[in-house]
């Protein structure tokens, strides 16, 4: 980005908007930018103080003297365009101003005035506002997040002040990559965060980074940092998705780049409801050691501004990004873009532009934002979600065959009491033939209320009872499931490892 924007300011782009909350980082790379390459000279200007004059050590927020007669942006614009010297002037927040017809027209009389001279007008803001006037005529850029070369530098000065021994290169690695997606000011605290916390700096203060990287997930409010505390010891059957997994544990890593291989970019998990694709995605991310966050779609639309969920999504998935390697859960999807393909009568065509910028992100992505998806009906699913280069698998997961059900079985009850020798396990798998994992977890419970309201201890025939009860998901929705089958059949990978081929069950 940094080398386009030398690129825009030496070609004489007359309007430059420049998204990012980073202001003093920001400011010094242009003043960099500026006075290397073209000797420009560079005008900050803030409705607080009016324009002035900075250089590159001026930090962003410096208290400095007030220009009164260029406080207001349109007579700051107007001495822009009086100016005669190669400069390049910085706009702080000016997007507030940018409902004013005065000020728009203010900026369209200097991107006149500006054409085939030295000067540029960047907007600087971490809100994207182009008024409708001005889209034509301006160019937008992301200033991107601190890389690991200035975050290792902002470890060095911190370090360079501590009387501690230094980190071992190893752990100052991990520290860095830890605090990858945090801003300067944002790695900074969080170092000194940790000095006060333990007294020192240490390879273990990455869980205090992951803390501050919580609060950058909580302040975007459209995805939610999920905790983790299932492992893959959790999940009854699955054997063949289990692998596929434990194959790219290591497949964000330096080692994995040097060996050639791509990133992994994203796997969908088709399937019965309840039959445990939510709890993939939380046992994936402690496999893999990533963090995992939620996108929740309800949250992403919001009608009280035209465009405004488009920028929800925008600023979800950069924040996704800002934060990777990471694990992007979409719960659900089928249900979320449903209505992508054809909503232009229903809401003016804002979940078509959604899931085509979605489509687009998941094509051309490059971070190590691996997508987790589950859907439970592929008939709503839009055909372009389904092509290879969206996903690197899709997998199906059926309902769990008399081995898995055993195994589900005595994972819930080894979490409810110490022994399960007490119980015919086979039997209650036989039992509950058609179950899903969800259901045969619902069956346990209900056994334990029966027996709990009776003050005694839940048998083997609580379960029975509360099993035969209870009708599955399989039966009442059979040619739901059946329609699944027959479309996973020859067009996604089974989940479970004993499943050659899927067979109708009859109920």
């Amino acid at each position: 980005m940094k080398e386009e924007l030398r690129v825009l300011i030496k070609a004489q782009y007359p309007i430059i908007y420049l998204v990012t909350s980073e202001e003093s980082r920001a400011q010094q790379a242009i003043v960099r930018i500026a006075e290397a390459d073209a000797k420009k000279r560079v005008y900050a200007w803030t409705m607080t103080h009016g324009l002035r004059a900075v250089h590159e050590q001026e930090p962003a927020n410096q208290s400095y003297s007030t220009s009164s007669s260029t406080m207001s942006p349109q007579m700051a614009i107007q001495a822009v365009i009086r100016d005669r010297d190669p400069s390049v002037y910085l706009f702080k927040d000016l997007h507030p101003f940018l409902d004013s017809p005065e000020v728009v027209r203010w900026l369209r009389d200097a991107i006149f005035a500006l054409k085939n001279t030295d000067k540029s007008i960047i907007l600087m803001s971490p809100v994207q506002k182009i008024p409708l006037e001005l889209e034509k005529d301006i160019v937008v850029l992301d200033f991107p997040m601190p890389g690991m070369a200035e975050l290792e530098e902002v470890l060095r000065q911190h370090q360079s002040t501590a009387v501690e021994r230094q980190l071992p290169e190893d752990s100052q690695e991990k520290l860095v990559k830890a605090t990858l997606g945090l801003t300067v000011d944002e790695a900074e605290k969080v170092y000194r965060k940790a000095r006060v916390t333990n007294g020192k700096l240490t390879e273990a203060e990455v869980d205090i980074v992951l803390s501050e990287k919580k609060q950058l997930i909580r302040r975007n409010g459209i995805l939610e940092f999920m905790e983790v505390d299932e492992t893959f010891q959790s999940v009854g059957g699955l054997e063949a998705l289990k692998y596929w997994l434990q194959q790219r544990a290591n497949a964000f890593s330096e080692k994995a780049r040097s060996y050639g291989l791509p990133q992994p970019k994203g796997m969908l998990l088709l399937g019965v409801p309840g039959c445990g694709k939510s709890l993939i995605a939380k046992t994936t991310s402690r496999l893999w050691g990533l963090p995992l966050l939620r996108l929740d779609m309800g949250r992403v639309y919001d009608g009280s501004t035209v465009g405004r969920s488009e920028a929800n999504l925008r600023n979800a998935l950069k924040t996704a990004e800002s934060i990777s390697p990471t694990i992007l859960f979409i719960d659900e999807m089928d249900k979320a873009f449903a209505g992508g393909a054809g909503s232009a009568d229903s809401d003016g065509g804002t979940s078509s532009r959604i899931f085509g910028s979605f489509l687009t992100w998941m094509q051309e992505k490059q971070s190590s934002v691996f997508v987790m998806a589950t859907a439970n009906r592929v008939d709503r699913l839009p055909g372009e979600f389904l092509r290879k280069g969206r996903f690197d698998e899709i997998f199906f997961v059926d309902l769990p065959n008399q081995k898995e059900r055993e195994q589900i079985f005595e994972i819930h009850l080894s979490k409810r009491r110490d022994s399960t020798e007490r119980f015919d396990i086979p039997e209650l798998a036989n039992v509950c033939e058609g179950f899903s994992g969800a259901e045969i977890e619902q069956a346990i419970i209900a056994a334990m209320y029966e027996a709990f309201a009776q003050n005694r201890e839940f048998t083997q025939l609580d379960i029975i009872a509360a099993s035969r009860a209870t009708l599955p998901l399989s039966k009442t929705m059979t040619e739901q499931v059946a329609a699944l089958r027959d479309w996973a059949r020859q067009r996604a990978r089974p989940a479970a490892a004993s499943v050659a081929e899927y067979q109708r069950l009859e109920f």
